[in-house]
């Protein structure tokens, strides 16, 4: 399913370019060309309104395991966090990377499942906040008002 919806999201990414070489060098008030935009436009509407109910609707199942890690094949995902540890301790990387290694493959590595990320975006520092503000800083920039307003004058009449 979500190999579909990001197929079908591609294909739609093309349509600006389908649309600009309809458009592009019509002579002045020349506007019958604007009727093939119909097949490509309409229909990439509908598209896009599918594959975002595809997606309200997949969201909306996720069930998320909360103790997931403590599962035994999630043990070596905590490698990094253990050689992280060591090259903090002062211990040189390359030696660290050895270190954990040769624990993994003696199977002695247990490492501490306990994580304290602090740079920028991960688990421990997301920077939600900081990600807001951009988010919205793009789609202030979007003019959403005022496309509002000419729809309202167009309805209007």
């Amino acid at each position: 399913m979500f190999e579909l919806r990001r197929a079908r999201c591609n294909q739609l990414q093309s349509r600006p370019g389908q649309v600009s070489q309809l458009t592009g060098a019509l002579p002045s008030g020349y506007h019958r060309d604007f009727q093939l935009l119909k097949e490509q436009v309409f229909p990439a509407i509908e598209s896009l309104k599918s594959c975002l109910r595809i997606a309200t609707f997949a969201m909306s199942q996720i069930k998320i395991k909360t103790d997931i890690l403590k599962e035994d094949k999630y043990l070596y995902l905590f490698s990094v966090e253990e050689v992280n540890k060591l090259v903090l301790q002062g211990v040189p990387f390359r030696d660290a990377y050895k270190q954990v290694g040769e624990s993994i493959n003696q199977g002695s590595f247990a490492p501490d499942k306990q994580v304290a990320h602090t740079h920028e975006g991960s688990i421990g520092n997301l920077c939600l906040p900081e990600i807001r503000a951009k988010l919205d800083k793009v789609l202030n920039g979007f003019g959403f008002d005022f496309v509002k307003e000419r729809l309202r004058d167009l309805v209007k009449g």
